[in-house]
């Protein structure tokens, strides 16, 4: 945590000393040259530890202890002094003599104990050159192993299940063959032993997909909660319900039918016991998955004659796994190849640990002396139960660079098994200023950047990627969170009381009397219920748990915030004080009212994300004598605006907005006025999403029509991915939007076009990826390849009209992905005949998803069609 400590203290540096005229005047009673000179000595240690970051050498781990103390408390004076500076003139504005120099006496111990810290850096600096000169730096292989350039792991999920063919045969028999009873089948083995990707690649089988009528999973941990586990399974089986009765209303759904039910990682016999009732026995042949690692509470369960035990992996075996995972279907190199044998066999046949250290393998140097230090620190690390395995994923986590490891040790303050979005995630890294600026790079950029980094060494898990392949949904492993959790304490990083960053989950007492020393200390990070925060140096305030009757306004005093979350309820008003927070860089309003910013939120430059619902935006006051116009320069993304009129001026005042989320009125004689013509000005936009239903009843078609209106709907070149909603253009007026250049991702939800028959114009869409269409008018769809040329998901959503899909369609040979959803059955049977015209032509690679009027998905895959032919074959 020391270079993430140098880090932030960098960044709050440089934006004082780069923004004279900021209101964060907090060096002005000591001297800009001070400044200066701290920032020097920090830089200077910053590049130190990029250059020698071994771990092994004590006399390093002691100075980064040393330095990172010193770094925390520099930051803490520094950005403490902003609130005295203020209170002093506040104070003397109020004719307070006796608070002015009380508040003085303040600032004059703060700037003393400043050069305290400066005088350490310099004692730590001092003895970093003497090291330097003395070459008295033990020389290690490098922690950072992993050449640059590659986003890619170097494993597929088929490499998982390597060694365990025979296993998912077993289960496989077990699930679709006798008894037509309930069986529970557990699956049990020691953690990291592949139990929950196991059940998982059983789970998305596609035979057994088919065989049963309704799956659902639910993860039930350690701390399980039960309505939690409930509502998991309802929403497993596309079930559209309120949480209430959740009991009954899962017996109710899976009476009758054939259902898998997956209890992921259970601990305790009691959990079984709440939730055993809910699965009727219609001997129909339905199944429960259990994993666990103890196999009493396998026996528990009733699986007692349907235990699977999981064992660890055979050397041939475990060499095999590392070996796809490090190579893929490359060959290993003769001379890497008995070291490579012995690293498999120190891994002790653990399918995780095999994972972890191929990540290291696969992109560390190729060398004989590189595996031979990896095999030395496996084989010291896995001998021994869970506490030495803890060692496999230590020497992870040692090898990670300097700038991943608070990024990392940041996913401990997420729940267990809780899943992580990207967008959030990266944002708190930037709040917390974890993220090293890259020239010609956002933050944002440079964030995803390390999440894919991190990825690649196989320390995140993903559960759901984008259209377009970017993370977007992951999370972390349990063994790993561990590790995050132990690391991050051992390095003051992150603990539940009186440290920088608490974290307070739902089964913290809000009511605990440690919370009151929390609120005073330097805490920078805060999830919590009940209580409101005083702690003046907090950075990120994630309240989304607590409900407010209006906007918060104490938090105005807290300067230093950077990220804040609110849930509130009634319309939302927000004060002229808001650019009081002028660190601020992300707003987050939950709210189902009217949110309403004021104009002097223009005057808050650092703001990079705003994010609401049914928000109106003040219009930016005009510049008064003296005064500079407003500029939000850092905004990147401004979603749930409404009723906002998008002047070339507004504009040019967010040069840098990446997202764009707007709603407009239906009414005809209003639109025209809000100057959607000049979204041509947004040069970085790259996500645009128009919905121009607001304030309609979108399960009607809308009244008017709108497309002459707009005709002059200029859109900027650097356009990703478009939504459109409710605009009623006509399909000529595609071939507009297949002009943009780069456009990967096109969205045209309900009543976004009028008319029967699309003919798309030859030469346009050349980059998209992803085309969904919803609730229109189209019957007849006159495509081929050559329309969309690199084309890899389809989707029809309630096209009810659309008489069939082109077979020409199935020739893009990028296509992966054909999906209906309530569409008439011709169109149905068109793409099944699709998918047949393309087997034929050995193209086994694309999958067709049909969504009946219950949202039941049933895949209809090549493999699957063969069984269902053999099946009636069978019958007849």
């Amino acid at each position: 945590m020391t270079y993430a400590s140098l880090l932030s203290l960098t960044q709050t540096l440089e934006q004082i000393l780069h923004n004279p005229d900021d209101q964060c005047q907090v060096l002005h009673q000591t001297e800009e040259q001070i400044g200066r000179s701290l920032l020097e000595k920090v830089r200077f240690l910053l590049s130190f530890l990029e250059d020698h970051s071994q771990k092994n050498s004590e006399t390093i781990r002691c100075l980064e202890g040393r330095i990172r103390v010193a770094a925390y408390e520099a930051e803490d004076i520094i950005e403490s002094q902003i609130d005295t500076s203020d209170q002093i003139v506040s104070d003397s504005r109020n004719h307070c003599e006796r608070c002015v120099e009380f508040r003085r006496y303040n600032l004059a111990k703060k700037y003393e104990n400043l050069q305290k810290v400066i005088q350490e850096l310099d004692s730590i600096s001092e003895q970093v050159v003497n090291m330097m000169d003395r070459n008295d730096i033990e020389i290690l292989p490098p922690r950072n192993p992993f050449p640059a350039g590659s986003s890619k792991s170097g494993y597929s999920n088929n490499s998982d299940m390597v060694g365990f063919d025979d296993d998912l045969m077993q289960v496989k028999d077990r699930l679709t063959g006798p008894p037509s009873k309930l069986k529970i089948i557990s699956i049990v083995g020691m953690g990291g032993i592949g139990k929950t990707t196991f059940a998982r690649n059983v789970y998305d089988d596609p035979l057994i997909e088919y065989h049963f009528h309704i799956r659902a999973w639910t993860t039930v941990s350690q701390e399980y909660n039960v309505k939690k586990m409930l509502t998991d399974l309802l929403d497993s089986t596309k079930y559209q319900s309120n949480i209430q009765n959740l009991d009954e209303k899962i017996y109710k759904c899976l009476k009758g039918k054939r259902y898998l039910i997956v209890l992921d990682d259970m601990w305790d016999t009691k959990a079984w016991d709440e939730v055993q009732r809910l699965f009727p026995d219609d001997s129909n042949g339905s199944r429960i998955i259990l994993t666990t690692r103890l196999a009493d509470v396998a026996v528990y369960a009733g699986s007692s004659g349907a235990i699977h035990h999981l064992s660890c992996l055979s050397p041939e075996k475990s060499w095999n796994l590392l070996h796809q995972t490090v190579f893929g279907e490359e060959c290993c190199p003769c001379e890497l190849e008995e070291i490579g044998k012995e690293i498999a066999k120190n891994c002790k046949g653990l399918p995780l640990a095999h994972v972890v250290i191929g990540g290291l393998l696969y992109k560390g140097k190729r060398t004989h002396d590189y595996w031979m230090y990896v095999k030395q620190n496996v084989n010291s690390a896995v001998i021994g139960t869970d506490d030495q395995f803890m060692e496999i994923l230590l020497l992870s986590y040692n090898h990670l660079p300097h700038h991943l490891r608070a990024c990392f040790l940041y996913m401990a303050v997420f729940p267990e098994d809780y899943k992580i979005r990207k967008s959030e995630l990266t944002k708190l890294w930037v709040a917390e200023g974890f993220i090293k600026p890259e020239r010609s790079k956002s933050l944002e950029a440079v964030a995803e950047k390390y999440l894919e980094d991190l990825l690649d060494r196989n320390m995140i898990l993903v559960h759901k990627r984008s259209y377009t392949g970017k993370i977007k949904i992951c999370s972390i492993h349990d063994l790993m969170r561990d590790l995050c959790v132990r690391k991050a304490q051992e390095e003051n990083f992150l603990h539940l009381f009186d440290r920088r960053r608490v974290i307070i989950h739902s089964n913290i007492n809000g009511h605990d009397h440690h919370l009151e020393d929390i609120y005073g200390s330097h805490v920078r990070s805060l999830k919590e219920e009940t209580s409101f925060p005083t702690s003046f140096l907090l950075r990120v305030w994630d309240a989304l748990r607590i409900r407010f009757n209006g906007f918060p306004v104490k938090i105005m005093k807290l300067v230093n915030l950077r990220f804040i979350v609110l849930k509130c309820i009634g319309t939302i008003r927000l004060p002229a004080s808001i650019s009081n927070l002028f660190n601020l860089q992300t707003l987050i309003i939950y709210s189902l009212d009217t949110v309403k910013l004021p104009s002097d939120i223009w005057k808050m430059p650092r703001l990079r994300h705003i994010w609401t619902w049914n928000c109106f935006l003040a219009y930016p006051s005009a510049a008064g004598n003296g005064e500079e116009i407003a500029l939000l320069e850092n905004l990147q993304t401004l979603k749930g605006v409404i009723d906002f009129k998008f002047t070339k001026k507004v504009l040019q005042m967010m040069p840098n907005l990446k997202k764009l989320k707007i709603g407009f009125p239906h009414s005809c004689p209003v639109l025209s006025s809000f100057c959607i013509d000049k979204f041509i000005h947004l040069h970085q936009l790259e996500d645009l999403n128009c919905d121009f239903t607001y304030k309609s009843d979108r399960n009607h078609p809308l009244l008017g029509n709108f497309h002459p209106l707009l005709e002059n709907f200029h859109l900027p070149p650097t356009l990703k991915k478009l939504t459109l909603r409710g605009c009623r253009l006509s399909w000529k007026s595609m071939a507009i939007i297949g002009s943009l250049p780069i456009l990967e991702v096109l969205n045209l939800k309900e009543f976004t076009f009028d008319g029967s028959v699309w003919e798309p114009t030859e030469g346009k869409f050349l980059q998209l990826k992803v085309l969904l269409l919803s609730k229109n008018d189209l019957e007849h769809l006159k495509a081929d390849e050559t329309n969309f040329p690199i084309l890899q998901h389809l989707t029809f959503i309630d096209c009810r009209k659309l008489v069939e899909i082109p077979s020409a369609i199935g020739d893009i040979p990028t296509l992966q992905v054909i999906e209906l959803c309530k569409c008439r059955t011709s169109a149905v049977n068109s793409v099944k005949l699709i998918q047949e015209e393309q087997r034929d032509l050995e193209n086994n690679n694309l999958q067709i998803i049909i969504h009946d009027s219950d949202m039941v998905k049933v895949p209809y895959t090549s493999a699957i069609l063969l069984y269902t032919k053999f099946i009636s074959l069978l019958q007849n």
